[in-house]
């Protein structure tokens, strides 16, 4: 694949660890290794991943670490939900990181999809 900055997917969701980063700045001191922390590392592994499996150079193991990216995208949509429900996000700044991480979600899957093969493996019978 190559030079991940290429992807608007890894874009997106650099774009995303930007906005967490910023909204998680004053969390209370107490949130300092607990969800703060969690929120970030949920973040900042989806580009994470997806760089890294950009430079693995093959389809199929770029495919495993945008699995990953989507599973850390999963996970960040839960927190920032926690983090609205315990009062540390606004709904306003819930509702806008939400967005971001369902738009990067849905480029996680067009991605996937992207790399399957155009044709479905074709089965064969050994010959009698």
């Amino acid at each position: 694949m190559g030079d991940y900055k290429k992807l608007k997917v890894w874009r997106k969701s650099h774009e995303l660890t930007l906005a967490i980063y910023k909204a998680t700045a004053k969390f209370p001191p107490e949130e300092r290794y607990g969800l703060k922390s969690q929120l970030r590392r949920a973040a900042s592994s989806v580009p994470a991943n997806l760089a890294e499996g950009c430079g693995r150079r093959t389809d199929r193991e770029l495919d495993r670490y945008v699995r990953i990216s989507l599973g850390s995208a999963t996970e960040l949509e839960y927190h920032i939900l926690l983090a609205r429900d315990i009062g540390c996000f606004t709904t306003e700044v819930h509702d806008h990181l939400a967005v971001i991480t369902l738009e990067v979600q849905e480029m996680l899957v067009g991605l996937r999809q992207s790399l399957k093969p155009t044709h479905p493996a074709r089965a064969h019978s050994p010959s009698a």
